[in-house]
């Protein structure tokens, strides 16, 4: 199976709600690219997500967060590939452009999903 990880600073602006949080579809769109480079590697094709299987929101994601985003690949069809996504947050804004790495991320969000790639030939 194949497992692949981005990172990405989340913007302040990107906030959506006090306290500088932003919407649980954040995350989701983060999955997406994962998905994309899961694809590639794998199928050569960029794919299409089909479904999501299971979300869970288990924590914020705030504005000067830090997310490391991983899609493990754990089921592959002839067409389709089943992925287990986790948004963690690894580092976090403490005030003004101070920052602090986390000693234990954050787990925010998780999902398994669906993506559909071209039959080959």
């Amino acid at each position: 199976m194949i497992t692949v990880t981005h990172r990405r600073y989340v913007p302040y602006s990107h906030a959506h709600y006090a306290g500088n949080l932003v919407d649980g579809a954040y995350s989701l769109g983060l999955f997406g690219d994962v998905a994309t480079e899961v694809c590639i590697r794998l199928d050569g094709d960029e794919g299409l997500f089909a479904s999501y299987d299971d979300v869970q929101f288990k924590a914020p994601v705030q504005a000067g967060d830090v997310l490391e985003i991983t899609g493990t690949v754990v089921r592959t069809g002839t067409r389709s590939r089943k992925i287990a996504f986790e948004s963690k947050v690894v580092c976090r804004g403490t005030g003004g452009s101070a920052a602090a790495v986390l000693d234990e991320p954050i787990i925010a969000v998780t999902a398994t999903g669906t993506v559909v790639v071209p039959p080959k030939g």
